[in-house]
This record gives structure tokens, sequence and C-alpha cells, in this order.
């Protein structure tokens, strides 16, 4: 692991080799997208997505996209061009950037999603899709027993290496054991040779400070109120599902809640905040999991 203190990204930046695509992991509110941009406008580039919320079309300001002045900057690819009923996962992300790499423009692809960036950078077993009776199944189930239970229905092998804190992981294990009859460490253990491995980019983690990071988490959040978040939220309440996989933008439960009038403004703030900086933490623990080998910097 080379860790590169705040002082010295400038220089980082110097020497980024301008021929190879860049990969950015950074947590929520890290700066991640800012330093994509930075890089963009020193070397060109295009910006990539690598953010499983960014995705869709209903969350700009709530999902904390780039501005439309980021925007008209540099070119920006797989940002909001989603529709809410469509299916994805990381195999469709993967096959989007296949696309994107054999393009001339060389990729800046930055992301807080730390699945999507270690199956492009470490190889992505080829796992059936899930048909959407078993999801809709596994929807139920969670309804009805919760996640302990469905964790005591996975095989195995695959529970003893699952994040137990994260609820979607394990639907997800339900869901391809249901489906395929094989559990999900099974086939991770049939991994594909990566679509870009770590030889052939330069990669970068931006290291957060906790505490720095909680204080701009918590100020972002106020100011995607200011900017029109909940107006986001609002229009999607006519068709909310708290299953689907566009509703896991963080903060949209609590602002829904609001709405609902089941609690006030300031508790759904201080609630989406806390859900924030917990996301922020599932994040960190992945990177230094599953990413040593990269370049970090360390902010700030």
């Amino acid at each position: 692991m080379t860790r590169i203190s705040a002082g010295k990204t400038l220089d980082l930046l110097e020497n980024i080799d301008a021929s190879k695509p860049v990969v950015i992991a950074g947590a929520t509110a890290s700066g991640k997208s800012a330093l994509a941009l930075e890089i963009a406008r020193r070397q060109g580039g295009v910006i990539v997505n690598a953010d499983a919320l960014q995705v869709w079309a209903c969350w700009r300001v709530l999902s904390a996209r780039p501005s439309p002045e980021d925007e008209a900057e540099a070119p920006h690819l797989l940002y909001g061009h989603l529709p809410r009923d469509a299916d994805y996962s990381v195999g469709h992300w993967l096959r989007e950037v296949a696309q994107i790499l054999q393009a001339p423009e060389r990729p800046i692809i930055v992301g807080g999603t730390g699945l999507y960036l270690t199956a492009l950078t470490e190889g992505l077993a080829e796992i059936p899709p899930v048909p959407r009776e078993v999801r809709a199944e596994a929807d139920q189930f969670l309804a009805r027993a919760g996640h302990e239970a469905m964790l005591a229905e996975l095989d195995p092998a695959t529970a003893a290496r699952i994040d137990r804190q994260n609820p979607a992981r394990i639907q997800r294990a339900w869901e391809v054991l249901r489906a395929t009859g094989r559990g999900l460490a099974a086939w991770q253990a049939e991994t594909g040779a990566p679509l870009l491995p770590l030889s052939a980019c330069t990669a970068l983690v931006l290291n957060a400070d906790r505490d720095w990071l909680a204080g701009r988490i918590d100020r972002r959040f106020g100011m995607m109120i200011e900017a029109g978040a909940l107006d986001e939220v609002k229009a999607v309440l006519p068709v909310w599902s708290p299953t689907a996989l566009w509703a896991k933008a963080i903060g949209a439960p609590e602002l829904v809640r609001h709405l609902q009038r089941e609690i006030t403004l300031p508790e759904a703030i201080t609630a989406a905040q806390a859900s924030s900086r917990q996301y922020a933490k599932r994040q960190r623990s992945w990177f230094r999991g599953r990413m040593r080998d990269w370049n970090w910097i360390n902010r700030p």
C-alpha cells in the first residue's frame, strides 16, 4: 500500500500517466468527484461513474451526482442513465464499462461502490441473472422473516465470508442460492480475468479521516436539502418501494418517513446524516480490506 499525504496530491496529479485509465475510490463526501474532474481538466479524458446510487435518473441531488456545470467541463458517462424500473447489477455496469474501455478517450472511473471497483480490477464471477420471481420471493421472505432468517438459509461457505452488516449483500446471496442451487461463494471461486487489472491503470483511494469526513457528510446533507433533495423524494413518493434498487439512495427512506408524517424534517435530516456516516464506514472498511494494493491519498 502506497500512502500519499494531501499536501503531495498536486505532485501526484503531475505524474499520473496520461496514457492509462485512472480508477478512483472514495467514501461518500470524500472529494473523489472533484479529484476526477481535476485530472480531466489537466489531462483530458471521460469521467465514468462507479457509484451504484448515481446511475438512477430520479436522484441527482440526493445521490450527489456531478452538477451540470461540472458535466459541462468534461464528458461524464453512466450518470443518471437508468429509469426506476431498470434491472441493474455489477454485471450490467461492467458490460457498459467494457464498451467505454474500447473507445479512444482515456476513462477516469470514479465512485464509492467497492463491489463495482473490485469487480473491475479483480474480475467477476459469471453468475446467471436472478429471475424477477425469485427477487420478488426474496422481498416477501425479507418482509416476513428479516435478514437474520435469510442469513441462516445461506450455504456455510457464503455465510462465513459475507458482510453481515450489509442487508443488500445478504439478500443477493440468498437470491443466487435460490435461483442457481449454488452458493455465492462457489460462483465467486470461478472468477474470470479482470476487465482492467491494477497493472493497466492508476488506482487511487481517498483515505479520509473519520471525523473530517463526518463533518463533510453532515454539512453536505444540509446542502442537499437546500438544493431540492426533498422535492426529488416527493416526486417518487407515489411509487415508493423500499425494496427497489433505486430506493437504496442514502437519505431517501428517512425523507419518505418525514413526508409520510412519521417524523419531523429535522429528525429526518439527523437520521439521514447518521445513515450516511454508517454508509461511509462500510465503504472505508471495504477499501481497507480489498484495496490494499492501490495508491492511498490521505485526506484532509
